[in-house]
């Protein structure tokens, strides 16, 4: 009997935002690169879902200054300081210049709409993993086999993203194509990546590289 494979690229946070379009919010070094990387990727895919940061001037978690960041807060679902980025309606929300509109994308998640929310994955809406996405659940309806995963950033809501996938279903392939991926840090991409790896997580170096998996 034939085995159906079902190819989805996910697109994490690929937005402006993250870019040097934006340089007061949080710009990912050389982040305009993978969108080359993405696109083709999605020609080896049957569906492809884009995630984005969504969020409110008055998010609790906002700090005004980089060097305010990072600092731990008390609430249940956001639990560090940011500078403002990818505010709904601005320019950081847009997605990167060269990607598909939001409407040419089979499913969209948007992530942080709540003023005391701000998740990193993109399945949960809350960092207890409580309250879904619908991506998990719209993945199992598609009858996804394997997952070809981009984005940004490498270290933080790739990686949470990857490991919330791999947590709820070992039976997907989950792929990271680091050719479509930027990081914040060499440290932490590279505990990112062996993150990933040893949750399952197939990682390669260059796009074309994927091909050899997709069986």
């Amino acid at each position: 009997m034939e085995v159906i494979v079902t190819i989805v690229t996910i697109d994490i946070d690929v937005q402006k935002g993250f870019s040097s379009l934006c340089p007061n919010e949080l710009p990912v070094e050389d982040a305009l690169s993978i969108v080359t990387e993405l696109n083709y990727q999605a020609t080896l895919s049957d569906f492809r879902v884009l995630t984005k940061d969504a969020h409110s001037s008055n998010a609790v978690w906002i700090v005004s200054s980089p060097e305010e960041m990072l600092r731990p807060l008390s609430y249940k679902n956001a639990n560090l300081t940011w500078v403002s980025h990818c505010l709904v309606g601005s320019e950081g929300f847009e997605t990167l210049p060269g990607l598909p509109m939001s409407d040419e994308y089979d499913f969209i998640v948007y992530k942080g709409l709540e003023n005391d929310m701000h998740p990193y994955g993109a399945c949960y809406h809350d960092l207890d993993k409580k309250i879904s996405t619908g991506l998990l659940e719209w993945l199992s309806v598609k009858d996804a086999n394997i997952l070809l995963i981009g984005g940004l950033a490498t270290d933080y809501c790739v990686k949470s993203t990857v490991l919330q996938l791999l947590e709820y279903s070992k039976q997907w392939k989950v792929i990271v194509n680091l050719a479509a991926c930027r990081g914040i840090t060499n440290k932490t991409i590279e505990l990112a990546v062996e993150q990933m790896r040893q949750s399952g997580a197939i990682l390669v170096e260059k796009t074309e590289s994927i091909r050899e998996f997709l069986k």
